[in-house]
C-alpha cells in the first residue's frame, strides 16, 4: 500500500524547541542532525531562567505562554527541551493543545538500567525535576521493576555555569567534582544527564572521572537527546507530516535575555558562524 503523502503545507512548518535558556541546544543539535531537512524555531528564555528554582504553578504559566507564542509563528510540533517544564508543565501544554505533537524531556532512567551492570545508578538534574511527582513516580516504578537503585543528585548552580558559558573553568570543575563524586563513591556506573544543559559539559565529566582513575569503559553517560529526535521522526511520520527532503532547513531563534548570549551559544556550542543574525530579542509577558 503507498504511504501517505503529507499535507505540504503542514509540512513546511516550522517545528518549536523551548528551554529556559541554552541547554535545549543539546537536544536542537540530536533534531538537526536527524531531520536536517526540518525548519526549526528555538526559544530560551534566559530572561527568566533558571527555572529550577521557581514554583511548579509559575512554570507551567510560562511554558504555556511560549507554547503559545510559538504556536502563533505556525510550528507544526513542539519540544519542550527542558525537564523542568516537562515535568511541571507538559500536561498542561497537552490539554491546551490536544492537536499538536508535543514531545518532553525527562532523565533517562531506562537506557541506563540497560547499562548498568551494579545496579547502582547516578541521576544528576535541578532540584525541581528531581522532586517532580513525574520523577519520583518512574523512579519508584523503575526500582520495584528492575531492583535498582537511583541515586538522586540535585546539581544547584550547574546549569547556571553553562548558561554562562563556563564549560571548562574551574568553578564549574568544583561543582561537578562536588556532585559527581558522591555518586561514583557510593557504586555507581551509569550517570543520567536529567538536564538539557549538562551534556555540554560533558568533556569535563569525563576528565574528573578520569582524574579520579575510572576509565571511559567504566561509567556509562546517558543523555537522552538523541531518543528525543527520533521519537520526533517518528511522531512526524505517524502524523504523515515530515518534510521531504531537499534543501536544508533553516532554524531562526528567539531570546528574553540578551541577544549576545544565545549568539555566543550558538557559535561556541553548535558551530554556526551566522549565529548573531540568528537571534531575535523579545519580551515575553
Amino acid at each position: 500500500m503507498q504511504a501517505a503523502q503529507p499535507h505540504a503545507s503542514i509540512a513546511n512548518a516550522p517545528i518549536g524547541v523551548f528551554d529556559s535558556g541554552v541547554g535545549g541546544l543539546s537536544v536542537l543539535q540530536h533534531i538537526r542532525q536527524l531531520l536536517p531537512h526540518e525548519s526549526l524555531l528555538y526559544f530560551a528564555d534566559s530572561g527568566f531562567a533558571p527555572y529550577g528554582d521557581k514554583p511548579e504553578a509559575v512554570i507551567v504559566q510560562r511554558s504555556l505562554a511560549i507554547a503559545q507564542f510559538l504556536l502563533v509563528q505556525g510550528i507544526k510540533a513542539l519540544v519542550v527541551a527542558c525537564n523542568t517544564a516537562t515535568a511541571a508543565a507538559i500536561a498542561a501544554i497537552r490539554q491546551a493543545h490536544p492537536s499538536l505533537i508535543v514531545i518532553g524531556v525527562e532523565p533517562g532512567l531506562k537506557p541506563a538500567i540497560a547499562l548498568s551492570k551494579t545496579g547502582i545508578i547516578g541521576v544528576m538534574a535541578t532540584r525541581r525535576t528531581l522532586e517532580s511527582q513525574k520523577f519520583i513516580a518512574l523512579k519508584t516504578q523503575l526500582s520495584k521493576e528492575s531492583k535498582v537503585s537511583f541515586l538522586p543528585q540535585a546539581c544547584v548552580g550547574l546549569a547556571d555555569q553553562i548558561e554562562k558559558g563556563e564549560l571548562q573553568s574551574q568553578a564549574t570543575a568544583l561543582l561537578l567534582q562536588r556532585y559527581v563524586a558522591p555518586l561514583i563513591a557510593q557504586g555507581a556506573d551509569t550517570l543520567v544527564l536529567g538536564c538539557t544543559h549538562y551534556p555540554f559539559v560533558l568533556p569535563l565529566i569525563r576528565q574528573l572521572l578520569q582524574q579520579s582513575g575510572k576509565q571511559a569503559s567504566d561509567v556509562s553517560i546517558v543523555d537522552t537527546g538523541d531518543a528525543v529526535a527520533r521519537h520526533l521522526q517518528r511522531l512526524l511520520m505517524q502524523d504523515c507530516c515530515l518534510h521531504a527532503a531537499g534543501s536544508p532547513g533553516t532554524l531562526g531563534t528567539y531570546t528574553t535575555g540578551p541577544r549576545s548570549g544565545l549568539s555566543n551559544a550558538l557559535h561556541n556550542l553548535l558551530k554556526l558562524d551566522d549565529a548573531k543574525e540568528l537571534v531575535q530579542a523579545l519580551a515575553l509577558a
